[in-house]
């Protein structure tokens, strides 16, 4: 007797299909499973067998083969627990072979048969929506995120039983409202706002700039100056995610178990601020089961990294690749994953070991010597990939106190939404974004500047000994300042103002 079922399993962050295939031949009683599982799909067989059992089913007592195919991928997860149990009870005639070919199963059983959640079920489903199937029986649990993709019926399930009375044509499960415009209903009050932010209106000219062009950026200033509190508040003027922006992060999220029971989508930018001891593999990603890393959580949205000195050195070499290519890939011996990983940088650090290094209100008791030391952990390649530098220096009595109102987020969102606007224009043939992302190629044709500004340019390379990644990024900054100010051409004082977001280069790399 055979059957065979279709199931999903996930790689990276996308899922292909896989054919569950049932044996059950005359011999000893056995339960064998092969085609590269790992641990808990090998542990599938005692879930299997309890939950069919308790469901009121009989379990054959014979030899059962069960094949994940394609063989030469290794099965991980416990989403294969539903899928092997419908195969077993259509190969001994419970249910047809016909009911089960029109769907893609898959769920977690417990032992009294009723089926959890499992992760990746977004990616799943988009898989089945491609491959053609009817529709797809998920964990009830699971029901939200797998109903965003439209063109598949999506059924929720909450026990074996119910799954197999459904597949019988002797039960219903009602099919889950495709995903409305409910990810788009935000609060139109940010949690974090800039007007609660006195001062800095530097700063918060260089945070405008980065949300507007999707720039990396790197704060340097005293204890207290308010560079966290910066920080948090960029996602408030951030333009919203596209609905592909939040199909893509929501991904990211369901495979690595995050996503909440009742989410649908992941619709608003997201910050991450991991912690200094952080390793490589929690940064990056990776694992004895590769898990996306913070850099892929932080997917469209911003990461930020609060005293960069204090992070391991190699830890913050592996940030290279991201930054530059806007993903993060895996090698293993049996497999490459690879996670998106397109983020905003915003790191912050104190300017010495103290912290009060040229800060006029304290004394820096500092050497040079440890100065040196805490610097030179951040090398010059890294500096390179952050586009904009800033000093943000303490802030003074008088505009703690002052009575006149910061501007709030949603006015600078206004003017940031209007950058991006033209930015998706300029760039709609290609497969970028913001002005972040552009290439040599693009920069020769959006970053023309006119001989003013060109001989301005030279004298601060001269003057500054800056690289030829760094010159990039004074031109795309400068792209993003002309753009804000909803002007065609890159003139003398756009550049001017991103020569200043430069100006810690030689500084901090002691060059």
């Amino acid at each position: 007797m055979l059957a065979k079922v279709m199931s999903s399993a996930v790689h990276g962050v996308d899922a292909y299909p896989v054919e569950v295939e049932i044996d059950i031949s005359n011999g000893l009683p056995s339960f064998i499973t092969v085609g590269l599982p790992e641990t808990a799909v090998k542990e599938s067989k005692e879930r299997v067998k309890a939950a069919i059992k308790n469901s009121g089913y009989s379990f054959p007592d014979d030899r059962i083969t069960v094949n994940l195919a394609p063989a030469h991928r290794k099965k991980e997860g416990t989403g294969f627990d539903l899928p092997i149990a419908v195969g077993i009870l259509t190969a001994t005639g419970v249910v047809s072979q016909d009911a089960t070919n029109a769907f893609l199963l898959l769920g977690e059983l417990s032992l009294d048969g009723r089926i959890k959640a499992v992760f990746g079920s977004l990616s799943m489903a988009l898989t089945a929506r491609q491959k053609g199937f009817k529709g797809i029986v998920v964990p009830f649990d699971n029901r939200k995120e797998a109903a965003v993709v439209k063109g598949i019926d999506v059924y929720p399930a909450r026990h074996l039983s119910q799954v197999i009375e459904f597949l019988k044509g002797q039960g219903n499960i009602d099919v889950e409202p495709p995903g409305s415009i409910d990810w788009m209903v935000r609060d139109s009050t940010p949690s974090e706002d800039f007007a609660e932010v006195r001062g800095q209106e530097h700063a918060k000219r260089a945070l405008e700039i980065a949300a507007a062009g999707g720039h990396n950026l790197l704060m340097v200033g005293p204890p207290g100056a308010g560079k966290t509190m910066l920080a948090r508040r960029i996602p408030s003027i951030l333009p919203p995610p596209t609905f592909e922006e939040a199909i893509e992060t929501t991904k990211i999220y369901s495979v690595a178990g995050l996503l909440g029971r009742d989410q649908a989508l992941i619709s608003r930018r997201c910050f991450r601020s991991p912690h200094h001891t952080i390793s490589d593999a929690g940064l990056i990603g990776g694992g004895v089961i590769p898990r996306p890393g913070e850099v892929s959580l932080a997917h469209h949205g911003v990461l930020f990294l609060d005293e960069l000195p204090e992070y391991k050195k190699h830890v913050l070499e592996v940030l290279r690749q991201p930054l530059e290519d806007g993903e993060v890939t895996l090698s293993r011996a049996s497999s490459t994953i690879t996670y998106p990983a397109r983020v905003m940088l915003v790191a912050a650090l104190n300017p010495c070991p103290c912290g009060y290094y040229s800060d006029p209100q304290h004394t820096c008791r500092c050497t040079a010597q440890q100065i040196h030391r805490y610097r030179s952990k951040l090398s010059g390649p890294l500096l390179d990939r952050i586009d904009i530098h800033i000093e943000v220096p303490a802030v003074s009595y008088k505009d703690l106190m002052g009575e006149t109102g910061a501007e709030p987020s949603e006015e600078i969102r206004k003017r940031v939404v209007a950058a991006r606007t033209i930015q998706q224009h300029r760039f709609r043939r290609s497969r970028i974004f913001c002005n972040a992302q552009m290439q040599n190629r693009h920069l020769k044709k959006w970053c023309a500047i006119d001989p003013d500004a060109s001989a301005l340019l030279e004298r601060a390379i001269d003057k500054m000994g800056l690289s030829a990644r760094a010159l990039n990024r004074i031109l795309k900054i400068g792209r993003t300042i002309a753009d804000l100010a909803e002007q065609e051409a890159i003139v003398n004082e756009h550049i001017a103002e991103a020569i200043q977001y430069r100006a810690l280069d030689r500084s901090l790399a002691d060059r």
